[in-house]
């Protein structure tokens, strides 16, 4: 399962295009409401959360997704219980754990980024990286290191879903979505 968490705030596209990209590969995902049952986006849009984060059972396999957006960010650095999944993914080599854009840095902050984990952010937000020891690969759509996928920012929604559809259900499952959608990365 891949649970995004959505506080109000979050950016729009960072979590609906990899969640449209992973449904369309037959992957399940949970929009998960961190702010309530209905969160709303950064640009206006609310959505209906699948579940809400006291539901969320993290098993091997699960994929923990973040995305940006200031608020959203905001959002999840101040929730306990937010903060607790994020660290628990990130301790468990069995489960998958994602950011774009903003959401990186928030994991810099909160201490789980190995020193030498190779990430990418919000370009003008990579300091943050570099202060917990991580290298920022800034000229990268999206980097994967470890168990961990992270990802530039809102222009890099498709590449990062494709890269996490391609992490969990195969390059030939991904190729297939990214052919049927069009994109050309």
């Amino acid at each position: 399962m891949v649970y995004i968490l959505l506080g109000n705030g979050f950016e729009t596209v960072e979590a609906l295009a990899p969640a449209d990209v992973l449904r369309r590969g037959n992957v399940p995902v949970s929009l998960v409401g961190v702010s309530g049952a209905t969160v709303t986006s950064a640009q206006g849009v609310t959505v209906a959360a699948d579940v809400t984060l006291d539901q969320v059972k993290l098993a091997p396999g699960d994929l923990v997704m973040l995305p940006g957006g200031l608020g959203g960010v905001d959002v999840l650095e101040h929730d306990e219980a937010a903060m607790a999944l994020i660290r628990q993914a990130a301790a468990d080599p069995q489960v998958w754990l994602s950011a774009i854009c903003a959401a990186p840095t928030l994991l810099a902050r909160a201490g789980v980024l190995a020193p030498g984990t190779r990430a990418v952010c919000y370009p003008g937000m990579e300091g943050e990286l570099v202060k917990a020891g991580a290298v920022p690969c800034m000229e990268e759509p999206y980097v994967v290191d470890g168990h961990l996928i992270t990802g530039r920012a809102a222009g890099s929604s498709f590449d990062f879903g494709l890269a996490l559809l391609t992490t969990l259900a195969g390059a030939d499952v991904a190729r297939k979505v990214q052919g049927g959608i069009h994109y050309m990365a």
